[in-house]
This record gives C-alpha cells, sequence and structure tokens, in this order.
C-alpha cells in the first residue's frame, strides 16, 4: 500500500477540506501516514488569507519538496487558497510541485495524486461550480472527540480586505438534513464537540429554498438525539457577523444546555469612518448594543472577536476608539490582526496606507491591554468547579483540556492535576475539575 502525508494549513474550513481529501485518498487505497519521509505522495493544502499566511504556505512546500529529493515521495500535490490567488503563475515559481488545485478542484485530488498525466498543471475551476460537500464524503479525522462542521462554503459579502469571495465563490448553505446526516455519523463515531463553521456563519440559510437561519439549524441540531437517545455535549458556532447575527439565534443559544454560550463575531474595528472604507455597515454605537444584548439574553455568554490595526486611513483617534471600545466591552477573547496588503484586493487602493511600524506599534497596544482583560477574566473562574474535555495527556498524571468557554485552537486550554486524586483520564471524555489557579489565558485545576 503506497503512503500519503498531507500537510493542512490555515483556518477550520481548511482543515475540513483535509480531512474529506484523505478520506477520498484512503478509499481510493492509499495509507494516511504522519511522517512526510516516509511518504510515497505528499500533499500540502494552503492558505493565502493574508500575506503572512501565504509565506507560511510557500516555506512548507519548500521544505517538504525536499522528500523528493531525499526520500521515497514521487508526487508533490499543492491545494487550496494558494494556487486559486496566484492562479498559472505559481507555476514557474514553484517547479517543485506536481499539481495544484485550486479550490474548486479537491475533488480531483485522487487524480492529482495518483495519475502522472497530471504533470506541472494548475487546475482552477469555478469555486462556485463545485459541488457541495456531501453528509456521506468520507472523513480522516485529526480528532475522534471534536469535529467541525462546514455548514456553508463561500461568502457573498464583500470587505474590501478581503480575497475569501474570489477564493471560494458566493455563499453556498448545505441543506438542514445534510448537515444533520453528517452530525449523526459524528456523533456515531464518538465526537464529543461539534464546532460549526463557515465564512459567515450567521447568514446561514439566506440563499436556500426555502430561505433558513442559522437559528433553526441550532435548534435543530441541539435536539438531535443518537440511536441510544444521547446529545451532543457540546455544540459551538465560530465566525459570526455583526450585520447578520440576529435575535432568533441569541434565543436559541440561550434555550439550550448543550450549545455553548460563546459568541465569536469579529467586528473588524469599532471606529465607524475605518469600517466604512472596510466595507462595513455598522459603527461602535451598533456593537455595545448587539454585545449588550447579547449579554442580557444570555447571562453566561463568551465573548470573542478578531480585529485588524493599521487598516489604510486609520488614525491615531481611530486606533483610540478602537481601543477604548476593547477596554470597554472586555472580550474574553480576542485577535488581533496586523492590515495585510496586497494589490489583488480593493483596499490596496484607499489611500493614506498606515507604516508598518506604527501598526506595529498599536498591535502591541491592543495585545497588552487584551492581556489584562484576559487576566481579569480568567480569575473569576478560580474556585469554581467546572465541566472540561479532557484532550491529551501530559504525563506524571497531567493532563490537558478545554472549558465550554475555550474554543479549540484559538483561546487557552485548561490544565489538570490528578497527581493527588491518581484518577487516570482519558482524553476525548469529560472531567470535573476544580479550578485553582489562573494565568493570562489558561486556567489550571485538579480532579
Amino acid at each position: 500500500m503506497k503512503k500519503l502525508y498531507l500537510e493542512s494549513l490555515g483556518c477550520a474550513r481548511n482543515q475540513v477540506d483535509s480531512e474529506i481529501m484523505l478520506g477520498r485518498l484512503k478509499q481510493s487505497g492509499w495509507e494516511i501516514v504522519l511522517e512526510p519521509e516516509t511518504a510515497d505522495a505528499i500533499v500540502v493544502n494552503t492558505c493565502s488569507f493574508i500575506e503572512d499566511a501565504a509565506d507560511e504556505s510557500i516555506e512548507v512546500i519548500l521544505e517538504l519538496a525536499e522528500y523528493k529529493k531525499s526520500g521515497p515521495c514521487r508526487r508533490f500535490v499543492v491545494a487550496g487558497c494558494l494556487p486559486e490567488r496566484y492562479r498559472e503563475d505559481i507555476l514557474t515559481e514553484l517547479p517543485e510541485v506536481d499539481v495544484f488545485l485550486g479550490t474548486g478542484a479537491f475533488d480531483n485530488i485522487v487524480d492529482a495524486v495518483n495519475d502522472s498525466l497530471y504533470s506541472n498543471q494548475c487546475l482552477l475551476p469555478d469555486p462556485d461550480l463545485a459541488p457541495p460537500q456531501r453528509s456521506d464524503s468520507a472523513r480522516v479525522r485529526q480528532t475522534k472527540h471534536m469535529a467541525y462542521v462546514k455548514i456553508a462554503e463561500g461568502c457573498s459579502k464583500h470587505c474590501t480586505y478581503c480575497i475569501i469571495p474570489k477564493l471560494r465563490g458566493e455563499q453556498k448553505s448545505r441543506p438542514a438534513d445534510e448537515i444533520l446526516a453528517e452530525v449523526g455519523d459524528l456523533v456515531a463515531s464518538g465526537a464529543k464537540e461539534l464546532v460549526l463553521v463557515a465564512q459567515d456563519t450567521t447568514n446561514y440559510g439566506k440563499d436556500l429554498n426555502p430561505p433558513s437561519s442559522l437559528g433553526r439549524l441550532v435548534d435543530q441540531l441541539a435536539g438531535y438525539r443518537g440511536p441510544g437517545g444521547e446529545i451532543v455535549p457540546w455544540y459551538r458556532v465560530l465566525y459570526g457577523h455583526p450585520e447578520t447575527i440576529d435575535s432568533d439565534f441569541i434565543r436559541v443559544v440561550a434555550a439550550h444546555s448543550n450549545v455553548c454560550s460563546y459568541f465569536d463575531i469579529p467586528i473588524q474595528h469599532a471606529s465607524a469612518r475605518v469600517l466604512k472604507r472596510m466595507g462595513r455597515s455598522y459603527d461602535g454605537d451598533t456593537l455595545h448594543r448587539l454585545f449588550d444584548r447579547i449579554r442580557t439574553r444570555v447571562t453566561d455568554a463568551v465573548l470573542r472577536t478578531t480585529v485588524i490595526v493599521g487598516f489604510p486611513g486609520e488614525s491615531d483617534k481611530d486606533f483610540q476608539q478602537l481601543l477604548d471600545f476593547v477596554e470597554e466591552v472586555g472580550f474574553d477573547h480576542l485577535g488581533v490582526f496586523k492590515y495585510s496588503d496586497a494589490d489583488d484586493l480593493p483596499s490596496h487602493l484607499l489611500n493614506d496606507h498606515v507604516a508598518a511600524d506604527v501598526a506595529q506599534d498599536r498591535y502591541d497596544q491592543l495585545m497588552s491591554a487584551q492581556m489584562d482583560i484576559s487576566t481579569r477574566n480568567t480569575l473569576k473562574y478560580v474556585g469554581r468547579t467546572l465541566a472540561v474535555l479532557v484532550e491529551e495527556s501530559l504525563g506524571n498524571h497531567m493532563y490537558v483540556g478545554r472549558t465550554d468557554f475555550q474554543a479549540p485552537e484559538v483561546d487557552g486550554v485548561t490544565y489538570i492535576n490528578a497527581s493527588q486524586s491518581r484518577v487516570e483520564l482519558t482524553p476525548g471524555h469529560f472531567a470535573t475539575i476544580r479550578i485553582t489557579d489562573s494565568m493570562e489565558y489558561d486556567l489550571m485545576g485538579e480532579i
């Protein structure tokens, strides 16, 4: 059996694509391995959302391409957003690669890996014409206890700084029955946490006929029962949008104990002037009302957001508005990006670009402020007893896991000390933990 290694870069949506490609390859006879030096074929699923992501993708490609010289690797395929963004120009820039697959060509992965007739090619079918993910698509998951569920593909908004609509096409929501069928399979395979993702998750269903909504979908999912009557312990929703989150979704989160009270809503900025240049039609006052409404309806709500500093035209006054807003709201989790420019973005044509050192200084100020906020937020959990999903054993009766207010890969974690109780914890199962200490982003506790 030939061996294949796949490196998945970028976001959770990319990870779903990677897992489905692995499922197809495994069905076609490939053995999936974790060591690239042993692989007969290597696949890299890339990200190019911002310059740093594109640079990382190229760095990984060049690193793994060395195995074509020193190991058994004979086929090297690069898929995803990098070839979709840079098109045929990439052929001459990365001659080490046999085949490039754009975001509309994932269905070609088996042929690309198997067929030597595919050589020095870049397959770029229109992403809008790609068939939607089917509920019965085979997947090779990274973890058995947690899975991402992609509920829609693409995005119909056109923020001036964002390349995603060009790379992924217009929004295409999956029908609810397809999602429910996939959830049934994931639960049967042992998943304890299902994370719903899309580019604009809270806009789910608006393009369906008849139209639906995220609130209606989550309400259906929360009531799902497995063959033995079991429910999914945790549903989590990532990548919401301030313009599309509605009261119905907030109500559904409040109504179901197995839907994490976790609101991931990237706001990008709080200055009305900057937001307008970004192509977003809200302001700081609108955002204040939204977060107040969430906290009123969902008393244990956890707020996560991401923002961009150094956007073209961002003045000292604009940045101060953002900094003040972050301190006023007191987000539980916050990510900061420095604006990433490129000549294929509408924002590239805006005037008054911000110097890199100024953007870095603003980044540092915002992260410092958030560290203080996070330190205060985590301190409130000390002495409380929480359910923690155990994810990994660190040895010596130490474990690491997550609470329902800690999303996978993007937030802090909870360290568990079981040395006194000598209890053996099983990754993928829940444990009841008393929190004994807190750090800026992480918690510590014991059985």
